[in-house]
């Protein structure tokens, strides 16, 4: 009977790559020019570490995953997942990690903001035991946050950050931080509850457990933006409060409900403005004031709900105004029985305002029954 070839006799043929001890999550879009010097800049701050990075590109038009692959040639500690027909960051880190063999996961972003020699600190303090998730805060001591690109972003933030630490079962002073580590097995214990959508996994995972995690956080810097664009913007905190109320209803509820509703909240602002408006500077009636403010939170509804409910099937060019139409069209009925209950409230001598409002939510309703089973489904 032939020998069977042992462990060792595989290893010395190079027939068996040794598993890192760290991997390197980035989830990107976008980010060729930021590449080459991130990895560059991991080589220097993880010296004495067997590391890999992963990025995980979201099919990126400018050529990220063209330069990911052409260092890749020259690096096997550099690999790259190609997403076609699935964005966001929260499930490009789940699917990076889950794709990990390494004892340890860290998630960095793709834009050098993050200091990545803070990566052997985390490292160590996780190895030595008594902490499940190292952090990198901009809000402890020695850390600061001076590369926020602007005073909106730094409102948005800090926003961000109150808003997550009444709901948090830890203390935390960075949830809205995007750089962390972990052990690779309590994420696959983890991921099984996450909700996989949004750009804020952190929070997520740390909401996810059943029991409080061990958090350690660890000082750093975050720098200005050297190349590309930032992805911080309103609709991400809109798709934050979504998350929060997800886990605060633990899971009942499809986030993308939460994420409609908080736009239709907004789209009942916009009818009742609109409304008002017409009522002060015109001498329609209410059911014609009432029908184009409507048509104009119809509008907006639609747009918006592009833009943050189906940002990962968001349509474009035709498809935009196919949607649009299709939207208008079928939600047409909803408007119509909106329009009539405000119009029979009102002749009841129910105040324009709660009318309006009334007609409006029935409207938000329907619209989201059609947006989920016609307009988005149809792409």
């Amino acid at each position: 009977m032939p020998d069977t070839p042992t462990h060792n006799s595989y290893a010395a043929a190079g027939s068996v790559r040794v598993s890192p001890v760290l991997s390197v999550i980035v989830p990107c879009f976008n980010e060729r020019p930021n590449v080459a010097p991130m990895i560059a800049q991991l080589d220097a701050a993880l010296g004495g570490i067997a590391w890999e990075v992963i990025y995980v590109d979201d099919n990126s038009p400018d050529g990220t995953t063209r330069e990911v692959r052409r260092i890749a040639q020259l690096d096997s500690r550099v690999r790259c997942i190609r997403r076609i027909g699935r964005h966001g960051l929260a499930s490009a880190v789940i699917e990076g990690a889950l794709s990990s063999s390494a004892d340890y996961v860290a998630v960095i972003d793709g834009d050098l903001q993050h200091d990545e020699t803070r990566l052997p600190v985390m490292l160590n303090a996780l190895r030595a035991g008594g902490y499940d998730i190292a952090v990198a805060s901009r809000h402890v001591e020695g850390g600061d946050n001076a590369g926020l690109s602007s005073r909106f972003r730094h409102v948005l933030s800090d926003g961000g950050i109150w808003l997550a630490q009444a709901f948090l079962p830890v203390r935390l002073t960075d949830p809205m931080s995007g750089f962390f580590m972990l052990p690779r097995v309590l994420f696959e214990d983890l991921a099984r509850e996450l909700n996989g959508q949004g750009f804020k996994i952190l929070l997520d995972l740390v909401l996810s457990s059943t029991a409080p995690l061990r958090v350690l956080e660890v000082p750093a810097r975050f720098r200005e933006r050297a190349a590309g664009e930032s992805k911080m913007d309103a609709l991400v905190m809109v798709q934050f409060a979504g998350l929060l109320l997800d886990k605060i209803f633990g899971g009942l509820l499809p986030l993308r409900f939460f994420s409609f509703a908080l736009v239709g909240a907004l789209g009942i602002i916009v009818h009742l403005v609109v409304l008002g408006l017409l009522r002060q500077s015109t001498t329609l009636g209410f059911e014609t004031g009432q029908a184009l403010a409507t048509l104009v939170a119809m509008i907006f509804n639609f747009q918006l709900n592009n833009a943050i409910t189906y940002r990962d099937q968001r349509l474009k060019g035709p498809r935009l105004w196919r949607g649009l139409l299709l939207f208008m069209v079928v939600c047409g009925f909803g408007a119509i029985a909106n329009v009539g209950i405000a119009k029979v409230l009102y002749e009841q001598h129910t105040t324009w305002t709660v009318a309006g409002g009334i007609g409006a939510m029935i409207g938000v309703v329907w619209n989201y029954a059609v947006s989920a089973t016609l307009v988005w489904r149809a792409r």
